[in-house]
């Protein structure tokens, strides 16, 4: 199986960008892992999904709902 290549720029500069935003950065570390042990869980049952690290997509995802609120539902 073959896995996405990541633009390391791009991902850095999320990650800085999560860390920036936190007033806390042991706990926004918490948080990413948390997430990507969900979704390493959650790909269990959806093999064709796991094409990008479960850390690097909780990456992703939380720097997206930090600047794209409105894709929170909550």
């Amino acid at each position: 199986m073959k896995r996405l290549s990541i633009d390391t720029t791009q991902m850095m500069r999320r990650t800085e960008d999560l860390i920036s935003a936190a007033s806390n950065r042991y706990r926004i570390t918490v948080q990413v892992a948390n997430r990507a042990q969900r979704r390493r869980f959650e790909e269990f049952d959806n093999i064709d999904e796991s094409r990008m690290k479960p850390v690097l997509r909780a990456i992703v995802e939380m720097s997206d709902e930090l600047t794209q609120p409105e894709i929170i539902g909550e």
